[in-house]
């Protein structure tokens, strides 16, 4: 133990955290094995570099003098050699489905603080009729694509420290909604410390370093560090269709978008949307030396986020909305590469934490930086990469904040427009309002159609619709 704390202690006080070990004398046997495994797990060579770039934010990340917009497909094909290079796309993703060459990959590392929900955010309740949580909608829609192409369709799910026992005793308690334990793989993502202004690591303890989950961009090395892409290779899986645990639009493994990723031998492909404005709060698709690269909305420049064509269309129109394919091959080639990492991004938080004295700190305002990656930023590391449009209405109602924008009352009321346009597309009479709105509360559970096209050959299921009815399909 001694030689460790010794150890440790030097490497400590050369990158300024020695305050560390403050409380070790203090600590019984366990507590400081504890305290010294979690110091271990620390990259220690990179801190000083942290706190200087980052955390200081004396470096931060630059945006590129010269980019340009990303090029990108349209959701609907726009001439006849469109048409012809979709409907190959789509059945290269169909034969690749049911090849069992995909899988679906969701990130649920978040709580639903926001949501005023206390548990995992995946296990929010979301539909509008029977309520169902996010987590069983994923599923259902998983079991419905393994009946549609035939084969078993593994189903990913990372976690946070913060939630994963949470989120296994919920899987289990569901029996994992009936897809079996085997397929679906449920990982942990990994944490950075937490620090204050002057580059110091927070204690949660005196025995315990303040860590928070490492972003949607730390999936890239935990796919790899569990375990989890080593048993994808071993089943034959070539693809990970990735998307957030908020999004109950999202169409988990569409055709067209696997299969123009495929063709086009990508590393990394994206779905986008047309911004709604030009300066809404999501990423912007550029292409920056020949590689797309999605830049922030907070760091794009007026000048280029109001350019217009002249048909008054925004230059820099498309939104990133977290939604991606990933070949397997892409994902082990950067956990191939030595010291591997995505940029830091800074947030500035509230963080609990332990004072110099051992006291227990409840802050009221900000007191120091969380740091977190972004999985958009391995774009640039992809040779080639897709980009294809989607439409809001259909594939983008993340679910967020307790009221106002992005909130439940909205994400449901894109679910039942949704459904009602399916329904109208497939000859369905759907009562609507003097405002344009469906007279009535609709869901259409994914195992009676995962996409307007299954709709259609059950038109003659489907009964009429009253105005104020509640109509459940399943």
């Amino acid at each position: 133990m001694n030689v460790g704390y010794n150890e440790i202690q030097k490497e400590l006080e050369s990158c300024g955290q020695g305050h560390l070990l403050g409380f070790w004398e203090v600590l019984d046997a366990g507590q400081r094995e504890r305290l010294l495994g979690q110091i271990r797990g620390l990259d220690l060579r990179h801190i000083p570099r942290w706190v200087r770039e980052t955390v200081k934010n004396e470096c931060p990340p630059a945006v590129p003098h010269e980019f340009d917009p990303a090029p990108s497909y349209p959701p609907r094909p726009q001439t006849a050699e469109q048409e012809q290079l979709y409907a190959k796309a789509r059945k290269t993703g169909e034969d690749l489905l049911r090849a069992g060459k995909v899988a679906g990959f969701v990130v649920a590392g978040g709580q639903g603080t926001r949501l005023g929900f206390d548990g995992p955010k995946g296990g929010y309740p979301i539909s509008p009729i029977r309520n169902k949580p996010l987590f069983q909608l994923f599923a259902e829609t998983v079991e419905a694509a393994r009946r549609k192409y035939g084969a078993v369709l593994p189903w990913l799910v990372m976690t946070s420290p913060l939630n994963h026992a949470a989120t296994v005793e919920f899987f289990e308690a569901a029996d994992y909604f009936g897809l079996g334990a085997d397929t679906v793989f449920l990982f942990q993502q990994g944490t950075l410390p937490n620090f204050d202004f002057d580059g110091r690591i927070f204690l949660a303890e005196k025995d315990t370093l303040a860590v928070s989950p490492d972003g949607h961009g730390g999936s890239l090395k935990a796919l790899h560090a569990s375990g989890v892409l080593e048993r994808l290779k071993h089943r034959g899986v070539e693809y990970i269709s990735y998307w957030q645990v908020d999004n109950p639009l999202v169409n988990l493994f569409d055709p067209l978008f696997i299969g123009l990723h495929a063709m086009e031998g990508a590393g990394m492909s994206s779905k986008a949307l047309i911004k709604a404005h030009p300066t809404e709060k999501v990423g912007n698709f550029c292409l920056v030396d020949g590689r797309v690269t999605v830049i922030e909305y907070s760091d794009l420049d007026k000048e280029h986020a109001h350019r217009t064509h002249p048909d008054g269309s925004l230059v820099f129109e498309l939104g990133s909305i977290a939604i991606h394919i990933l070949s397997v091959s892409f994902v082990e080639r950067l956990n191939a590469e030595d010291d591997f990492a995505l940029p830091l991004h800074r947030a500035v938080k509230k963080i609990p934490h332990i004072d110099a004295k051992g006291n227990k700190v409840e802050p009221d305002k900000p007191c120091g930086v969380k740091l977190e990656t972004f999985i958009f930023d391995a774009l640039p590391l992809s040779e080639k990469s897709v980009i294809l449009q989607t439409i809001r209405s259909e594939e983008f109602a993340p679910v967020k904040n307790a009221t106002g924008a992005d909130s439940a009352e909205v994400t449901v009321r894109m679910m039942i427009e949704r459904a009602a346009t399916w329904l109208e597309a497939a000859g369905v009479e759907v009562p609507r309002t003097a405002e344009g709105r469906p007279d009535c509360v609709l869901e259409i559970a994914p195992g009676f159609a995962l996409a307007p096209e299954d709709l259609k050959a059950r038109a003659g299921q489907i009964p009429p619709i009253e105005r104020g009815q509640k109509l459940y399909l399943g």
